[in-house]
């Protein structure tokens, strides 16, 4: 009975553990599908979120049609922005960015998305902020270090410490194209403007965030407003991308590393995980699921050296201790607060009385009330007596 209570509490962890690697695979793969095959990276978010689209608007259709409420039409439209700002816009620009960059350097500059998040909760007063308290402090502390850490991995490149070093080489071997099989990066410029796309995508994704507390208060329907975010984050995706390429070619899906990123990412990824996602954080809560955020930029880190040849940097590390550092000063701060007023709420039952008092009618009372009613009517001029008595 122990054993199994502990195989069932080890579940939540087991499946933020799968997620965060699904997730770290999604970085390879987009790096594949864009510098090595050379595929259009709108036209890989486009694709990415139409097959999630097909994936989760079944589901949603068959798990939430008894309980589901009729859609209005300004949650339509905040579904609309969610996908504008956490999807078509925050993948587009993450892709940009991580292929001036690399894998690595991408996945350590999302961990600075709390903190962000947190500034625009204060900011748009979603959240309030007591600088006087053990919890205040310790987000102001994270969101600065977090900073920091986006700062020193913009503007520090450092010495190559990287751990190990293998002749495999997944981008030299698969590229089609000789002169795209350089590693980005290498341009003084490409790791500047690298990070100011990847600190906008983090900044449109912590605009998501905010957005989809409002939709969930709003609809609480979690697979149908997701799926609604996911068709509306494709269809926006697919109008921007065939403004810039409109050949075939390039929207052209064959047995190579093209489908197979457009699978992983939509289907497996979006899909499969989101739902996976979904039950962890109604079983552990949102803070348990970000605890395991980190554990992705490890894994990209060790994937990125051994398949990809990329250098680990030692502006690379300190910026992502810093950030992961700040990332979990945010979420001890937030998890403080949280404990503070459960434990706030549930003082305020305990001390609360409530006394009922019920009142049973006496002879007495009964005769005052029936005299009372006579009096009233032989003052409308009634005759107070029962029909049959008349």
């Amino acid at each position: 009975m122990g054993a199994g209570n502990v195989v069932e509490g080890l579940k939540p962890a087991a499946a933020m553990v799968l997620v965060q690697i699904i997730f770290a695979g999604v970085n390879i793969f987009y790096k594949l599908a864009v510098v090595c095959d050379g595929m259009d990276m709108r036209v890989l978010v486009a694709y990415r979120y139409l097959f999630a689209s097909a994936v989760l608007a079944p589901l949603a259709y068959f798990v939430e049609r008894k309980s589901r409420s009729k859609l209005t039409w300004r949650v339509v439209m905040l579904s609309f922005v969610c996908g504008l700002s956490g999807g078509s816009l925050a993948q587009n620009l993450y892709i940009s960015g991580m292929k001036l960059t690399s894998t690595t350097f991408a996945t350590a500059m999302t961990n600075v998305i709390p903190a962000i998040t947190f500034l625009l909760a204060v900011l748009f007063r979603y959240e309030t902020f007591a600088i006087r308290a053990a919890a205040g402090q310790a987000k102001l502390a994270g969101t600065l270090l977090g900073v920091s850490g986006a700062m020193l991995l913009t503007f520090y490149k450092g010495a190559d410490i990287t751990p190990w070093h293998t002749h495999l080489d997944l981008i030299a071997s698969l590229t089609r194209n000789a002169a795209a099989a350089g590693h980005p990066g290498s341009a003084p410029g490409d790791r500047l403007t690298g990070s100011m796309l990847l600190i906008g995508s983090c900044f449109f994704y912590a605009v998501w965030l905010i957005l989809q507390a409002k939709v969930s208060r709003e609809y609480p329907f979690h697979y149908t407003s997701t799926a609604l975010m996911c068709v509306m984050s494709g269809a926006q995706s697919a109008a921007f991308a065939l403004c810039f390429d409109r050949e075939a070619a390039q929207w052209r899906l064959g047995l190579d590393v093209r489908l197979v990123s457009v699978l992983y990412s939509g289907v497996l990824a979006s899909g499969l995980m989101l739902v996976v996602l979904s039950w962890c954080v109604k079983r552990r809560g949102p803070l348990f699921a970000s605890v395991f955020n980190p554990l992705m930029l490890v894994v990209v880190a060790v994937l990125g050296s051994l398949l990809l040849a990329e250098k680990l940097h030692l502006g690379t590390a300190l910026g992502a201790v810093l950030i992961v550092i700040g990332l979990y000063a945010v979420l001890w701060g937030k998890s403080r607060e949280t404990t503070a007023e459960a434990a706030k709420v549930g003082a305020d039952v305990q001390h609360m009385d409530v006394v009922v008092v019920v009142e049973r009618p006496t002879s007495s009372s009964c005769a005052q009330e029936q005299e009372a009613a006579a009096t009233t009517a032989h003052s409308d001029g009634s005759d107070p007596r029962p029909s049959t008595q008349r």
